[in-house]
């Protein structure tokens, strides 16, 4: 059994946490996440401001803090900070050594970066273009001898499975292990959402301490389990773990480039306080082709946000926008969104009580139209529109904004390089074994045992005297984030409710597509895919375009659909009594 800590899910995430996971307990790997679709662009970005950016410098200034601590202890570090410019950080990691007289080996991956070749594989206009590696490449550099790993574009896995690759010597076609480690490594790559950070039940565990970050515990077999060192906030459970299992994926077939990982063949199971278990895990051949993350710069955007207080809201909303509409038809503006929140309440005690907001989103490829030309048109009205006119923000210029589309290539096309520190070079091979369609693979888990006790019963499948309408969150937990244009919701019936099988029949009868564009308006008009997942008890929404071209993009109130999940779970629905604890 080897230990992989995570210290980072995310590009900003706590500083503090490498230096804390190094000093809590026993670890033998040290990983962390910090790309994203967004991510990429922001490392454009910095890359057209200076070349020999490109990087996460928060990881940068992590190891600067952490790095003899990591090789007294034996800690081998593995990362995908590298971003746009592996090599570049790799460098860094030396120099720093070199001044901080560290006897370190460092080693990068690269190869994902096809931004050279966009004009030829049709991505005209792209900023960046970054195919997702697999693992196979860590796992070489480290049985090379490298301490510190870091890569480009990897998918957010890997950084975990190349460690139990290098340790364990599993080759291309042990699907099973890898897929194993897949999972555990989707687990705990966003940090401290495993152990209770963006969870529905968070009324139920220990929030007095920083939540800890979460450790994988894999074995030779490809099972793991999921913990936390001892002392630290938060918790680790089976709902903690499923929470992050049904984040941010779509159908039950997991694509991975190393292995298609079958979600719906994984039992977790309790394995003492802090301790979660996870087996079963099936995998099948990966796909033939690999996913590339593309963004390009898509123009400017402002907003202006009118607060409306007291009476006769939606008149004012009215009047205000045919005035702001009339100055803004004069600008070039390629896209004007109005939405108006109502947070106002009857008989408000307080101001903010009594105020609504009006936000006005614009964008065009010309700056200063969605700049001060569009917030300067909408002050000057200030002492000729509704009673109490004001607004949250002062004029303001306006600000670039990407867009995000995926592509995808065989992956037999994209280059996957390990470079050592001694500057060799280490081609690694695409798999030999993939499958045209990976969804053909091992059979779905079967149900919980009795889920179909209520199968077919939905909402309307009782009287009013057998149900109770309540927030679905009573008795269901959620969690949601953003892939691309799409919005990912995860729904799940809690481990611990006491008639979980009849329970998850019930939601997974409930919710259809088209419930849910019931229960979420926003997505009336929008395709919605469902999943059901029966071993997690859990049903999958994936929503198509509810981001638009993407998080960059979107003038979304949640831009990432992080707490879509949640408004779902605030909607009410006739739940039957029975199913109440």
């Amino acid at each position: 059994m080897i230990r992989i800590g995570n210290c980072s899910g995310f590009y900003g995430d706590r500083l503090s946490a490498m230096r804390e996971m190094l000093e809590g307990g026993h670890l033998d790997y040290l990983t962390g996440d910090y790309l994203a679709e967004l991510t990429m662009l922001i490392l454009g970005k910095d890359r057209m401001k200076d070349a020999d950016l490109g990087y996460a410098k928060t990881f940068l200034r992590q190891l600067t803090d952490c790095l003899a601590l990591a090789r007294e202890k034996q800690v081998k570090i593995v990362a995908n900070a590298g971003g746009l410019n592996p090599a570049g950080l790799a460098e860094r990691i030396r120099e720093i050594a070199a001044e901080q007289g560290v006897e370190v080996r460092v080693a990068h991956v690269e190869g994902d970066d096809l931004i050279s070749r966009a004009g030829e594989l049709g991505w005209e206009g792209a900023l960046t273009a970054n195919a997702y590696l697999g693992a196979f490449g860590i796992a070489e550099a480290l049985t090379a001898g490298a301490d510190v790993v870091v890569t480009g574009r990897v998918t957010d896995a890997s950084v975990i499975v190349g460690p139990a690759i290098a340790e364990y010597g599993w080759g291309r076609e042990d699907f099973d292990r890898l897929a194993g480690a897949v999972v555990a490594g989707h687990v705990i790559e966003c940090g401290t959402q495993a152990t209770g950070g963006n969870f529905s039940g968070f009324t139920d565990i220990d929030t007095s301490r920083p939540l800890g970050f979460p450790i994988a515990e894999i074995s030779a077999d490809g099972t793991s389990v999921i913990t936390k060192h001892p002392g630290t906030g938060g918790a680790v459970t089976v709902d903690t773990v499923t929470a992050q299992l049904v984040y941010e994926i779509g159908g039950p077939v997991y694509l991975n480039p190393d292995v298609s990982t079958h979600l719906d063949t994984i039992e977790l199971t309790d394995d003492g306080e802090d301790r979660v278990r996870v087996s079963g895990v099936q995998g099948s051949p990966p796909p033939a082709t690999t996913k590339v993350a593309l963004n390009s710069l898509g123009g400017f955007r402002n907003s202006a946000e009118l607060v409306l207080t007291g009476l006769d809201i939606e008149a004012k909303a009215d009047w205000v926008r045919a005035q702001l509409s009339a100055a803004l038809d004069r600008l070039p503006l390629d896209e004007v969104t109005w939405e108006l929140v109502r947070t106002d309440r009857a008989d408000p005690a307080t101001e903010p009580e009594a105020a609504a907001l009006l936000r006005c989103h614009v964008k065009s490829q010309d700056a200063k139209a969605a700049g001060r030309a569009f917030s300067g048109a909408a002050i000057e009205l200030a002492l000729a529109s509704y009673p109490g006119f004001h607004v949250t923000a002062p004029p303001s210029a306006a600000s670039p904004y990407g867009v995000y589309r995926a592509a995808y290539v065989p992956q037999t096309d994209v280059p996957h390089v390990v470079v050592l520190d001694d500057g060799r070079r280490i081609d690694i091979a695409a798999p030999s074994t993939t499958s045209s369609d990976p969804a053909q693979g091992p059979p779905s888990g079967a149900p919980l045992a009795g889920a179909g006790e209520l199968a077919g019963t939905g909402d309307s499948g009782r009287g009013a005297d057998d149900t109770v309408r309540k927030a679905l969150g009573r008795l269901a937990y959620a969690r949601s984030g953003d892939k691309g244009g799409a919005a990912n919701i995860g729904v799940w019936i809690p481990s611990d409710h006491p008639r979980r099988e009849a329970a998850y029949a019930w939601l997974a009868a409930t919710l259809t597509a088209d419930r849910v564009r019931q229960l979420l308006p926003e997505t009336a008009d929008l395709d919605i895919a469902v999943h059901p997942l029966h071993n997690l008890a859990a049903v999958n929404l994936v929503v198509e375009k509810l981001l638009g071209d993407g998080v960059a993009s979107s003038t979304r109130f949640d831009p990432q659909a992080k707490a879509v999940g949640e408004w779902l779970r605030a909607r009410l629905v006739d739940i039957p009594r029975e199913l109440l604890a």
